[in-house]
Parts: C-alpha cells; sequence; structure tokens
C-alpha cells in the first residue's frame, strides 16, 4: 500500500489517500470512497483481492477523517462551509491523479454507507467518466424526514456549536439500529455479524468517535441530495450499476431501502442496473461471514464491465 497526500478542496487541509498496486499490469481501478467514522485502510483486505486480480485501488480519507485530520478533536468534521461538493471534489481530484498514472483503463467506483451517497452524487457528476459504479450499505430516505433532522442539527449548532457532538442527535440517527439484534452485546453490533470485526471497530480510535454537527449536516445533506430526482435523474442512462447490501441491514432499512433505491434509478431511466442482498448480512458486508462472496460479486461485475 502507498500512502498519497494532496491539497483538498477546502484550501486548507492535506488529504490522505491509499494506493494499492497489482504485481503486473493493471487491467482496471476501482477507486473507493468508504463510510462514516472509519478511513481507507479499513479497505485493505478488498484491495489486496483486487490487486491479485490485476486491478488498481485507491481511496482517500475523506474530510474529518483518518489521516486527513492531524487534530484528533477535529474527527467527523468536515468544512466550515459544510460543503458536501468540497468531499465530491477532494474525490475527483484522487481519480484524477490516478488516471493520469494508470491511463486508459476501466475505471470503476464503489461507495459504502455514507460514501454510498456520496457515490450517488459523484456518478450523476462525473459518471460518463466511469465504466461502473458499486453502492454499498445504502438506502433511501424522504426529502421531509431529512428537512427535519437538519433543522434539528442547525437549532443545535446554534446554541451548542458546529463541533459539538450531540448524543441527541446521535441516538435519533442510529438509536434504533441494534432493536432487531436484541439482545446486543454492545452499540455496534448492526454492523456486522462477526463480532471479531465489531470489537476491532469498536477498539478502533480512528472508527470510535461521534459526529459534529458539523458532521450530520454533511451526513444528511448528501443523503437528501442523493435520494433526490434531480440527482437521480444525472446519472447516465447507460452506467452499469450494482448495489449490494446485507439483508439484515439497518441502514438500507433491511433491504426496502436498498430496492427502492434501485427502483427510483430504474425509473429515471439507467438500463443496467442490479442488485444483490445478502442473506443473513448486516451492515459491513465487506467485514461480515458473507465477506468472501461478496468479493467474488464484486470482481465479476468490474470483469463483466471492463
Amino acid at each position: 500500500m502507498q500512502d498519497i497526500y494532496y491539497p483538498s478542496k477546502d484550501g486548507i487541509t492535506t488529504i490522505h489517500a491509499c494506493i494499492w498496486k497489482p504485481e503486473g499490469e493493471i487491467k482496471g481501478v476501482v477507486q473507493i470512497i468508504h463510510g462514516m467514522c472509519e478511513y481507507a485502510a479499513r479497505y485493505s483486505p478488498f484491495a489486496e483481492f483486487l490487486t491479485e486480480h490485476g486491478f488498481l485501488v485507491c481511496a482517500e480519507d475523506h474530510l474529518g477523517h483518518g489521516q486527513s485530520v492531524k487534530d484528533k478533536t477535529l474527527l467527523g468534521y468536515f468544512n466550515k462551509e459544510r460543503s458536501t461538493d468540497t468531499v465530491i471534489e477532494d474525490i475527483r481530484a484522487l481519480q484524477l491523479k490516478v488516471k493520469d498514472a494508470a491511463g486508459d483503463k476501466p475505471y470503476f467506483v464503489m461507495g459504502h454507507s455514507m460514501g454510498s451517497f456520496f457515490c450517488r452524487k459523484y456518478i450523476s457528476v462525473y459518471g460518463n467518466d466511469l465504466s461502473g459504479a458499486v453502492i454499498m450499505g445504502t438506502g433511501f430516505k424522504d426529502g421531509l424526514t431529512l428537512g427535519s433532522a437538519l433543522f434539528l442539527v442547525r437549532l443545535n449548532a446554534l446554541f451548542c456549536g458546529w463541533k459539538n457532538r450531540s448524543r441527541v442527535i446521535k441516538k435519533l440517527a442510529f438509536g434504533g439500529y441494534n432493536k432487531r439484534f436484541s439482545p446486543a452485546r454492545t452499540e455496534s453490533d448492526w454492523l456486522s455479524a462477526d463480532t471479531v470485526n465489531v470489537d476491532n471497530y469498536i477498539a478502533d480510535e480512528q472508527c470510535n468517535f461521534s459526529f459534529t454537527n458539523n458532521g450530520y449536516a454533511i451526513l444528511f445533506g448528501i443523503i437528501r441530495q442523493a435520494c433526490s430526482n434531480k440527482v437521480i435523474s444525472a446519472v447516465p442512462k447507460n452506467l452499469p450499476v450494482y448495489f449490494v447490501a446485507g439483508k439484515d441491514d439497518p441502514v438500507g432499512d433491511y433491504g426496502k431501502g436498498v430496492v427502492k433505491a434501485k427502483q427510483k434509478f430504474e425509473k429515471a431511466g439507467v438500463k443496467d442496473v442490479s442488485i444483490t442482498l445478502y442473506e443473513g448480512a448486516r451492515h459491513e458486508i465487506l467485514n461480515d461471514t458473507c465477506k468472501r462472496q461478496v468479493m467474488d460479486d464484486l470482481l465479476n461485475f468490474f470483469e463483466k464491465n471492463m
């Protein structure tokens, strides 16, 4: 794994990114867009699997995440402007850097969780430069619900500031995620049926932190954009899109939200939209008991669309 650094669109931050290169010729590129409260290097096992099959893999640490944060107190804080477009352009900057090095090879993006919503926005803007997209661990929320959530975040920020980490907002956002897994062993049981993965996540200080009000404004903002008809209708009609999720993932409303997102893409005229829901799997399907099957399915999608 190679570490690289480049300036963020915010004009202040230095973005950290990881690149995994195959030993032989590069046959394609997969860019990973990570989720909330995690970081690029967590995808090393999957990235190394893809390099064994000839793919170059890259991923950046978003603002407020991983090694793009120099002060740990700023984990979960994106930027003063609360701009989702800044993250989109940081993702774009990495793509342009990698394309310069890899040449004219098939280029795919894959977004997980919060990253799935950034991915959905990204392909609506830059989808014509891509060979396909994987939308992992996603869901669908209506504008009214997200508008109400954003109102609460702004109200809390008015009194407590944008760097405040509200327990109330965290509970409203994620408090119900463990209900299906009661009695829960930890607060993070919804992430995976693999207890080792859950314990590793909790022990990792670059994962086990709470978002600031600023972070929640970005999160709810990108979900609202990604679920809007405006963004969905802008996705290129010939771009292959593959939705993957666990059937027991609360983020996707146990499959229902993932199916709804897929249907929205189809209704917008996107011609090649497919879906796999993994029985018994929760949110982090690349770290769940089904991970080998997921890796094989994703590899098949990439190779099929070369």
